[in-house]
């Protein structure tokens, strides 16, 4: 696996960690938009502004590059002791 999985909170995330993952897996923006069906320029946007992707091309950008989508409940922190 190329990165660890990582909670994501932002688009800004979700496309830092899209453009990490497609580059850890040394994926160029053309050969991924050929395979979406877009061009090189317009994957580039999604990368850019993650947040205009529909969640049907996530899904499907996310299955090409091996990876799923899971949401969960987020993880509590540990409680602190009481002090007495």
């Amino acid at each position: 696996m190329p990165l660890p999985a990582t909670a994501i909170h932002t688009p800004a995330q979700a496309g830092a960690y899209l453009r990490d993952y497609r580059k850890a897996l040394k994926l160029s923006q053309s050969q991924v938009g050929r395979r979406l069906g877009i061009s090189q320029n317009r994957f580039s946007a999604l990368e850019s502004a993650p947040g205009t992707i529909t969640l049907e091309r996530l899904l499907v950008l996310a299955n090409l590059l091996g990876l799923e989508l899971v949401l969960r409940p987020p993880v509590a922190p540990p409680e602190s002791p009481v002090a007495l």
